[in-house]
């Protein structure tokens, strides 16, 4: 029965409002109903120790991103916020990283302005990706891709910390550059910086393990024995903030007797960002700088921070609903960090992305009372800020990126699929150069790999009386001419020609060009006298072939008739392709 169109948009409509439709839009509306107030406590001590960790990386990652500290917590609080209707993950939020602040320093040129509008558009592709559904886009940045990057900006991240560690001045960003001269300055060393630096990642690192250690808390557990396990489970989460704080009181300390060892953060704009939109141009020295040239300085940027983006945040989510035994939306996701960015830069927000926030009794899929604890410390603890010292922050980023730094991938692919490390090693060479040509060079080199298999699939081959050839994997245009010089080399080269089944069992679409290439191949073996026959022709390739009305093409059932039928035994006979030799039960599978 025809539909009017104006039917269908009653129909689309009907399906866009509908309960389930407007659930899948706005999560909150499915896990709101069954949360209990018995866990509200729990989440809070929660959300406001994750709020210590978050509040002092965020501060060290505007470094990262070579922007004014107040940026990092800007970008801090905006994602708790938005996540908390529209995340799919309870153990991800969105907010600054390392890897995302390193790529922003890359393309921002340390400009706010730059940074800001880097945000607004990366948000609207985002959003526009969540909303045409172009998440599949994101499974061709292979796994080996995803880990030669990271691990390069690990590199990069931990290796741009150490003048702040040493208390080396006028060291460049470029990461080469850089590394020749830290070696160059490391006499000029401050021993205070060094000493204090070294204490405070000795403190996270103890301070870490000791989290990894603390037992479960189970209700049989005596009350003084859940009280001492939620404290430490506190003080260890909230590790950045404690070590934070003591280098604070130290620097203090010095700097009320006059004498001041360690390089300080320095002044941090007071009080909550304005709500503006992002500017469109912006005044340098050597005049004003249009949008349109913006965007051309930013350039691949607008490609490789979006992408990076929702590949960083889909993976910590995937990662810890695998573990935890629930399911994401990944479209949603796209959706929930393109809004972030695009409400986030009218507060001053860089680029977010998705980070791990799990925490001891979480239960809701964000973290409201660490967007509210961000806002409080903006608008009540920027003028103690500027007392930390920049060895302290740099502790905090080294301990923060360390484990993201994967060594055994190169083993692991080396013992199961050493073709792997090809993309691997070519995306994190090339990302100490530029990030962009590193991730486009993995990326091409894994489709390249990919296409090779689809382009030339194996050709499984048996030898008996009758020639037998099974692609291992499906058939595609591409892999048409190989597959026809396979068979022709097999079989009607030799002396005498030889007749031949194709095992199709694994093919289960062609296109045209296949096709084409098939009526050669049938014509090839006819004017040399032999037959070629087909078996296991699945329903959506022989309706193809009825489309094309080939002439000529046999194809049997099972492989014991065709090679009956090829070694001209009594009692059997082929079906033609054409709908009036198609065995019943199949022209009814064709016109399901």
């Amino acid at each position: 029965m025809l539909v009017s169109p104006l039917g269908h948009a009653k129909e689309s409509c009907a399906h866009c409002c509908s309960p389930a439709a407007v659930q899948r839009w706005l999560p909150i509306l499915a896990w709101l109903p069954d949360y209990s107030l018995q866990w509200l406590k729990m989440d809070l001590i929660a959300g406001l120790s994750v709020g210590l960790t978050v509040i002092p990386q965020a501060l060290a990652y505007a470094e990262v991103a070579g922007l004014p500290p107040q940026y990092g917590l800007y970008s801090a609080f905006m994602g708790c916020f938005v996540y908390f209707f529209l995340g799919t993950s309870r153990d991800v939020t969105l907010g600054p990283t390392a890897i995302m602040s390193l790529l922003v320093s890359f393309y921002t040129f340390h400009e706010p302005a730059y940074a800001v509008l880097l945000a607004f558009l990366s948000g609207c592709i985002q959003l526009a990706m969540g909303f045409l559904r172009l998440g599949f886009l994101l499974d061709f940045i292979s796994c080996p891709v995803i880990k030669g990057f990271t691990s390069a900006a690990t590199i990069t991240i931990g290796f741009g910390q150490i003048k702040n560690l040493l208390g080396l001045q006028d060291i460049p960003r470029q990461f080469f550059l850089q590394v020749y001269q830290i070696f160059r300055k490391v006499g000029e060393t401050r021993v205070g910086d060094a000493v204090l630096g070294l204490v405070c990642m000795v403190l996270l690192l103890v301070l870490r393990l000791m989290r990894d250690h603390v037992p479960p808390v189970h209700p049989e557990m005596p009350p003084g024995v859940r009280l001492s396990h939620g404290l430490v489970w506190t003080a260890t989460t909230a590790r950045n903030a404690l070590v934070v704080s003591f280098a604070a009181l130290v620097a203090y300390s010095f700097e009320v007797t006059g004498y001041q060892p360690f390089v300080l953060t320095g002044q941090t704009a007071e009080g909550l960002p304005p709500v503006r939109i992002p500017s469109f141009s912006v005044t340098t020295a050597n005049g004003t700088v249009s949008f349109t040239e913006m965007v051309q300085d930013m350039g691949a940027g607008l490609a490789v921070v979006p992408l990076v983006g929702l590949l960083e945040s889909i993976a910590v989510a995937k990662s810890f609903a695998s573990q935890n035994n629930y399911r994401i939306d990944a479209n949603q996701e796209l959706l929930a960090i393109g809004l972030t960015n695009v409400l986030g830069s009218l507060v001053s927000s860089y680029p977010v992305t998705g980070k791990r926030v799990r925490g001891w009794g979480w239960r809701s899929p964000a973290c409201l009372p660490t967007g509210v604890l961000v806002l409080l410390s903006l608008d009540y603890l920027t003028s103690l800020f500027s007392y930390i010292p920049k060895s302290a922050l740099a502790a905090v980023i080294v301990m923060a990126v360390a484990p993201l730094f994967d060594a055994r991938i190169f083993a692991t692919l080396w013992r199961v699929k050493r073709l792997d490390l090809l993309p691997l090693c070519v995306t994190f060479l090339l990302c100490f150069w530029e990030v962009q040509y590193g991730i486009l060079a993995g990326t091409l080199v894994s489709v390249l790999i990919l296409l090779h298999s689809v382009a030339r699939p194996k050709l499984q081959v048996s030898e008996g009386p009758v020639l037998v050839l099974q692609p291992a994997s499906g058939l595609h245009f591409p892999a048409v001419e190989a597959l026809r010089e396979a068979i022709l080399t097999r079989a009607l080269e030799a002396s005498p020609p030889r007749c031949a089944v194709l095992e199709c069992t694994h093919i289960c679409s062609i296109d045209y060009t296949v096709v084409l290439g098939l009526e050669e191949l049938v014509g090839d073996f006819h004017r040399h006298g032999v037959t070629l026959a087909f078996v296991g022709l699945q329903v959506p390739v022989l309706r193809v072939l009825l489309s094309a009305d080939l002439k000529g093409v046999q194809y049997f059932s099972t492989l014991e008739e065709a090679e009956k039928y090829l070694r001209q035994e009594p009692g059997t006979q082929p079906y033609n392709v054409s709908e009036d030799s198609v065995p019943e039960h199949k022209i009814a599978l064709l016109k399901a």
